[in-house]
């Protein structure tokens, strides 16, 4: 697996905090793009947001430290997935993340759709069989299939609750669903957090650590944020998370829970708005100082 040089690696790091031996990060980008619904470019995420990387400071002046110093990000290549159907691609993914995770580093994976999570939440669940599954999202995702194909990035979360206890999975920010997911969220009691809830209540915070475990796999969809400052994704929806809001939420986790993977999913670039591009990098970035926060 060849690691990424400075010019293209995530942060624009130099070669003594991003070699894959010295570092306990690995970035891992994955171009998949199968089954978008509406706005396309999901594949072009990664290649975006590590581009715009390079323009996000070292220094996290909450944290007051350089990370990157401490932990090591290395940035691995792309997967190819080259003549592979959904089925092979979706199995590339997951072998791609248990090679890295058997390594003992930390994956922290750059989409492409939001497909891609179930083979990452699998590899990492086969480690951590206590795990639960922070989802920040717009969307449920628990469609058992959406225009006939069971691998849409409209199902993911139906394939994760396949192997995963629905009850570990909790999801934050959603407003945007169809009556069967809302079904099978009572019936499964899936830990729900609807962001119409969220504005209104005070112990938001609070009352998701409560149904997380102490070991979190944190799968984010950037459509979880408010449009206003991420309009770059295929499926925006009004009423999102706002960004300090987000940052409370993830900063508590990295501190009272462990935060063992994650992965960043739907970002589409846009060529007439730049700024969506560093906020997604910077949140890649955040969630690595959060997650190494103790």
């Amino acid at each position: 697996m060849k690691t990424l040089s400075t010019k293209q690696n995530f942060l624009g790091i130099e070669k003594k905090f991003s070699s894959f031996e010295n570092s306990k990060v690995v970035i891992l980008p994955i171009p998949y793009e199968k089954t978008v619904s509406y706005g396309s470019g999901t594949k072009f995420g990664p290649k975006n947001i590590i581009e715009a990387s390079h323009f996000v400071e070292f220094y996290d002046e909450e944290m007051e430290k350089e990370i990157y110093k401490e932990i090591g990000i290395a940035t691995v290549s792309e997967i190819n997935f080259k003549n592979k159907n959904e089925k092979e691609s979706l199995t590339l993914i997951y072998e791609t993340a248990k090679k890295i995770i058997q390594q003992k580093k930390f994956l922290l994976s750059i989409g492409g759709e939001h497909t891609i999570s179930q083979s990452l939440i699998k590899a990492h669940f086969e480690k951590y069989p206590k795990l639960s599954v922070l989802q920040i999202d717009a969307h449920s995702d628990l469609r058992q299939e959406y225009q006939g194909n069971k691998f849409s990035h409209a199902s993911v979360m139906a394939r994760v609750c396949e192997f995963l206890s629905p009850q570990k999975l909790v999801q934050v920010g959603i407003r945007a669903q169809s009556i069967e997911e809302a079904k099978m969220i009572r019936e499964k009691k899936i830990n729900t957090f609807y962001a119409h809830q969220i504005s209104s209540s005070k112990n938001w915070i609070e009352n998701i650590l409560k149904k997380l475990s102490d070991e979190v796999y944190l799968t984010f969809d950037v459509d979880g944020l408010d449009p206003s400052i991420m309009p770059s994704t295929g499926t925006p929806e009004p009423n999102g998370l706002l960004w300090n809001d987000t940052m409370l939420l993830l900063k508590e986790i990295g501190k009272k829970k462990k935060i063992i993977g994650a992965d960043v999913v739907e970002f589409s670039p846009n060529k007439f708005l730049h700024y969506p591009n560093e906020t997604a990098a910077k949140l890649v970035y955040k969630i690595l100082n959060y997650s190494f926060i103790n």
